[in-house]
């Protein structure tokens, strides 16, 4: 047989994914399943950003320029402006989504063998770019017991060792919904600037902040604009994850260089899907304020749900709309396999992430799960009878 290459074999499959052959055998035998695994939200796409691309004047889907559309990366920079962060269309990059940027701006700032550090838990696609960028992911870890706080960032210096080029931060967190305050930043821009490391930023979800909190980014802070790199995705500010448009945001203008000549071996990023993220951007900040409203609204009944449980851990997250979720329950990945495979309550189920896949430290999160609070209360309330009706019949599970 052919080999498979060390890197294809190094990959891991994706925490909220794998399962889903096992969900589809589920629905096959005539089993509802509540997708509680996956960020896909269920908030209509803003109606004129698809009314953009049905009045579009196309007689031909033409190759775009590989670093994007020029009339969707002015839109962009104006709404980063209109946040207080100061850019010009010249120091942004579109990409096929936000995990291209990621997989971008490590082959263009990192070399093999070199080290980023990263708070885990942390999106599993993070691991999969630095495994085909053939970089090593080290971890330091947050614990749910204070909420996946920043650990002390004492802690993250004693993990710099010369090969490492870089910190990551998802601010909010995913998967933990944590939001990362100014203070808590400004601690990771002085280690960026003592060691003249790269700092990464995903801020997809800063949107998503609830409670008063404010959403700060690292393009805001002093000393290090050379040294960021920010991660941008339209998917979920939109709702329309399907468009798969990203970019990479930076005013380092040698890495959006570089970035450019990885990109324009991919070509371009998707034509269609730039038309809606163009028009996407001229949303009304009245659909922000409803959708953060509701997603505080199911966030709230569903923490107050699970910690109702018998020995089920949820702290309350302040951003995104994700939370990990300590379960009594021997396996994670065995349970959520045997929620799918083996169990069902009036003929439905639920689907959830393991949180192991989202840790980089082997054993961590076997007892966690990250669950997506992205359906209306009502599925939600199903969701969460389910989830304490399995709790109770699972084998594997603990005691309270």
């Amino acid at each position: 047989m052919p080999q498979i290459s060390e890197k294809g074999n190094a990959i891991p499959a994706s925490p909220i994914r794998k399962l889903v052959p096992f969900a589809d055998a589920a629905k096959a035998r005539g089993i509802k399943v509540y997708h509680l695994n996956i960020g896909q939200p269920d908030i209509e796409t803003p109606p004129h950003a698809i009314q953009a691309l049905r009045e579009a004047d196309i007689r031909v889907i033409e190759y775009t320029a590989s670093g994007g559309n020029p009339g969707l990366k002015e839109k962009l920079a104006r709404y980063y402006q209109n946040i207080g962060i100061d850019l010009t269309e010249k120091e942004i990059l579109i990409t096929s989504g936000g995990s291209e940027a990621i997989l971008f701006a490590f082959l263009s700032t990192l070399n093999e063998g070199d080290e980023i550090i990263i708070p885990e838990p942390y999106y599993a696609n993070y691991t999969t770019c630095a495994t085909l960028a053939g970089v090593k992911v080290r971890t330091v870890t947050s614990v749910i017991e204070n909420n996946f706080a920043l650990p002390p960032v004492a802690e993250i210096e004693k993990l710099i060792t010369p090969r490492t080029k870089g910190l990551v931060i998802i601010n909010p967190n995913n998967p933990t919904g944590y939001l990362y305050s100014q203070t808590e930043l400004e601690e990771l821009a002085n280690i960026v600037k003592k060691h003249d490391l790269h700092l990464y930023s995903d801020e997809v979800y800063r949107e998503y902040c609830y409670d008063g909190a404010l959403h700060y980014s690292v393009m805001n802070l002093k000393g290090i604009e050379q040294n960021v790199i920010l991660f941008e995705s339209m998917s979920k500010r939109y709702s329309a994850c399907g468009i798969r448009i990203g970019a990479i945001v930076t005013r380092n203008r040698d890495v959006l260089a570089t970035a450019l000549k990885i990109a324009m071996s991919r070509l371009c990023p998707p034509a269609l899907g730039q038309i809606v993220a163009e028009a996407a951007l001229d949303t009304p900040e009245t659909y922000f304020t409803e959708m953060n409203r509701t997603y505080r609204e199911r966030r709230d009944f569903m923490v107050e749900a699970l910690n109702r449980m018998p020995g089920v851990t949820c702290p309350t997250p302040r951003g995104a709309f994700y939370a990990i979720v300590r379960l009594p329950v021997d396996d994670a990945d065995r349970f959520a396999q045997w929620l799918l495979e083996d169990f069902s309550y009036k003929n439905q189920t639920v689907m959830v992430a393991p949180a192991s896949g989202f840790y980089g430290t082997l054993g961590r999160g076997k007892d966690e799960v990250r669950i997506a609070y992205v359906l209306n209360i009502s599925d939600l309330k199903n969701a969460m009878e389910i989830l304490s009706v399995a709790l109770k019949e699972y084998p594997g599970a603990k005691q309270a």
